[in-house]
C-alpha cells in the first residue's frame, strides 16, 4: 500500500517533498520530474524556491500532466503559462526541458502518442507530483478511466470544470477537453507524491488509499504502484480510518529511507 504522511499544514507538506526532490537531484542531476498545476503543489514549488541555492536544478527535466484542449497558448491559465509561472521561472529551470501537452486542435489526434514518446525518450519520470480531485481524478483521468490509459484526450466533467471555474471568470470558459497522461502512464513513474490539502479532499483521499482499487475512483490506482507516497494534512487525513497507524509508522520510520 501507499506510505501515508499526515503533516500539520499545507506549509510542512511542501517542505517534506522539497528535500525528496533535492535529494533526488543531487543524486541525479538531469533527474525527470512530473509536474502538476492546480493549487495543490504551489507548497512544493515555494519550499523549493526558498532552497534554489543549494542544489543547481537547470539540469532537471519536466512533464507537465495536463493540459487543455483548445485553449490560447497565451491564457494565463493554459497549463504551458501555469507552469512556466509557477515552476520554470521561480526555480530557473530550462524552458527547453520542460514539456507541456500539446493542447492545440492541430494535431490534436496524435498529440498523446507524440507525448508517451518523449517521455520514453527521457528514460521515463523519476517523481511524479499528484494531487487529487473532489471526484477522485489525478491528473484529468475522471471516473471510468482505465487503469493502463496513456496520454490522450478526455472530456472533463461538470464537477471537475466547476472546481477549476475559480481560475476563469465563469465556468463556461473552463475548456470542455484535456489531454492528460494516462493513469498508466502514470503508473510508470519511479516514485508518486499525492498531496492533498482540506477538509474538501478527505473523501477522495481515504477512498483512493483505504478504499477499494477501482476505476470509479481513479485516485486508488496509486495502491497497485511499488513506491507510493500521500502526503496529507489534519483535515484532509480526517476520514482515514488507520491515521493513527500511518502517524506511528511515520514516526518510526529509519531516516535513511526518506519518503
Amino acid at each position: 500500500m501507499a506510505e501515508i504522511v499526515i503533516v500539520p499544514t499545507a506549509a510542512d507538506a511542501g517542505t517534506l517533498v522539497a528535500e525528496e526532490i533535492l535529494a533526488l537531484v543531487r543524486r541525479t542531476p538531469d533527474a525527470v520530474l512530473g509536474l502538476a498545476t492546480g493549487s495543490t503543489p504551489l507548497p512544493v514549488y515555494e519550499a523549493l524556491r526558498a532552497r534554489q541555492g543549494e542544489v543547481d536544478l537547470s539540469q532537471v527535466r519536466g512533464f507537465a500532466l495536463d493540459e487543455y484542449v483548445g485553449i490560447d497558448p497565451a491564457h494565463p491559465e493554459s497549463y504551458r503559462n501555469v507552469i512556466t509561472r509557477e515552476v520554470v521561472e521561480p526555480l530557473g529551470l530550462d524552458p527547453a526541458r520542460v514539456r507541456v501537452p500539446n493542447g492545440s486542435l492541430e494535431g490534436i489526434e496524435h498529440a498523446g502518442d507524440d507525448y508517451e514518446r518523449a517521455i520514453a525518450e527521457a528514460g521515463g519520470v523519476d517523481l511524479q507530483i499528484l494531487g487529487i480531485g473532489t471526484d477522485g481524478h489525478i491528473g484529468f483521468n475522471e471516473p471510468g478511466s482505465s487503469f493502463a490509459s496513456r496520454t490522450r484526450v478526455k472530456t472533463l466533467t461538470a464537477q471537475t470544470r466547476a472546481d477549476n471555474a475559480r481560475f476563469f471568470d465563469a465556468v463556461d470558459d473552463v475548456p470542455m477537453h484535456c489531454i492528460t497522461q494516462g493513469l498508466g502512464t502514470i503508473l510508470s513513474a519511479r516514485h508518486l507524491v499525492l498531496l492533498a490539502f482540506g477538509e474538501g479532499k478527505a473523501a477522495a483521499v481515504a477512498g483512493a488509499v483505504e478504499g477499494p482499487v477501482t476505476a470509479s475512483l481513479p485516485g486508488s490506482a496509486i495502491q497497485l504502484h511499488p513506491h507510493a507516497t500521500v502526503v496529507v494534512d489534519e483535515a484532509a487525513a480526517s476520514q482515514l480510518k488507520r491515521a493513527d497507524y500511518y502517524r506511528y509508522t511515520w514516526e518510526n520510520k529509519p531516516a535513511w529511507q526518506g519518503l
